[in-house]
């Protein structure tokens, strides 16, 4: 079974990426907008598609640690409810995703894409 790991985000100096295995399954981010305002981390749990709305879930905390406790939590509870095949799920559309846009980089368009003659 794989173990939680974090990746600092290429973007962001302040948010760690959640995954499990090859799944990104959620995020821990310092917050943005109102600089004094408390708390100062969010974090979101869960993925889609493999998942039914409302599954994924989000909190706010005072620190980083506090946010990584609270993540771990919730994770515990929405992996129980997971197969196998809703990881699968996540994949499939992440590689479909990458397919699509590697082939627009290429100028290449769906055949729906291209009108009829």
């Amino acid at each position: 079974m794989p173990e939680l790991t974090r990746r600092l985000s290429k973007d962001r100096a302040d948010c760690w990426l959640i995954y499990y295995g090859d799944v990104q399954v959620g995020a821990i981010a310092k917050s943005v907008g109102n600089p004094g305002a408390a708390p100062q981390w969010q974090w979101n749990c869960g993925f889609y598609p493999g998942s039914d709305p409302g599954e994924c879930k989000t909190g706010r905390a005072a620190g980083f640690d506090e946010a990584r406790a609270q993540f771990g939590r919730v994770w515990g509870i929405f992996l129980a409810k997971r197969t196998g095949a809703d990881f699968q799920t996540w994949r499939d559309q992440r590689d479909w995703t990458a397919r699509k846009y590697a082939m627009w980089d290429r100028g290449e368009r769906f055949p729906s894409q291209i009108p009829a003659r």
